[in-house]
């Protein structure tokens, strides 16, 4: 199963690519009350919310999902720590597909 996770701002279109064929386009924030069903229908996806409480159950839950390969994060870009700033301002416009990670070396 591909899925993703949309940022704020962000279009299900812009996220359907890795979720096309039966997949499942997954938000942990709110997707617009009117997304369209025929488009839902049209990428062949299906769009849902899920919540999860930052607590020990639901953390875990989502760790397992990852663990057995069923949820897999969608990267969009990974930066060095000192270019936070860059990072900040492209998650900013909106255009991204996927998470932008911060890579940290010790």
């Amino acid at each position: 199963m591909s899925c993703s996770t949309p940022s704020a701002g962000a279009t299900p279109r812009a996220h359907s690519g890795p979720c096309a064929g039966g997949g499942i386009l997954i938000s942990l924030l709110p997707m617009a009350p009117d997304f369209p069903a025929d488009l839902a229908e049209e990428l062949d996806v299906r769009a849902t919310r899920i919540l999860v409480e930052p607590d020990h159950a639901g953390m875990k839950a989502i760790a397992d999902l990852v663990a057995r390969g069923q949820l897999r994060p969608l990267v969009d870009t990974t930066l060095p720590l000192r270019e936070a700033a860059q990072a900040h301002e492209r998650g900013e416009t909106n255009s991204t597909t996927g998470k932008i990670v911060l890579s940290v070396v010790a």
